[in-house]
């Protein structure tokens, strides 16, 4: 099982860097695969660990994909690293070992601090439809418009019963996102 969550690291110069990411738990591992080249993948092995936080604020989720990557941050506890500020709870980690791949290597990281920060009310359509249009734009590249469009459709509906302000606009970044990657391909 994947749990979609947002991992945030830190470069050697202490920059941060703040991505969504879907983490998997195998007994006391967490396992990260992040696609090569990525930024969260050159920050971990750089500096061996990273911060995953839990959190409700689909904003951050569609806000990464959408070029919005500026979000408070707090120190972490246990590692050199940054979390959420607004997160529901965080997890720091440790690099144990990695299985390397030309496409997506395997990290497999031990946990060193967690803490929980916020209660969690419960899930809403709306931020799993975000969420969902999320990991779509973040494939635009990847995907048939045709498929894009018709699952964008369907997530609408979610938005449209259940969004709250923070969900409305992290789906209008998101439309805004694939209205101006069509316009691209198109010129």
């Amino acid at each position: 099982m994947i749990y979609e969550t947002v991992v945030t690291t830190l470069a050697g110069d202490g920059a941060a860097h703040v991505a969504p990411m879907g983490v998997r738990y195998d007994d006391d591992a967490v396992v990260l695969m992040p696609f090569k080249p990525s930024t969260t993948l050159d920050n971990v092995l750089a500096l061996r660990c990273a911060v995953v936080n839990f959190t409700t604020d689909v904003r951050v989720f569609a806000g990464c994909v959408t070029g919005r990557r500026d979000w408070p941050l707090v120190p972490a506890e246990r590692v050199r690293g940054a979390r959420l500020a607004n997160s529901l709870g965080h997890a720091e980690l440790e690099l144990v070992s990695m299985q390397d791949d030309a496409t997506r290597p395997v990290l497999r990281m031990k946990r060193v601090f967690e803490a929980a920060h916020e209660r969690f009310a419960g899930f809403n359509r709306a931020q799993a439809a975000v969420i969902e249009g999320a990991v779509l734009v973040s494939r635009l590249r990847m995907l048939p418009r045709e498929k894009i469009d018709a699952e964008l459709k369907y997530l609408q509906i979610a938005i449209d019963k259940t969004a709250g302000p923070q969900e409305r606009q992290a789906w209008d970044w998101l439309v805004e996102a694939v209205v101006a990657f069509h316009a691209e391909v198109k010129s």
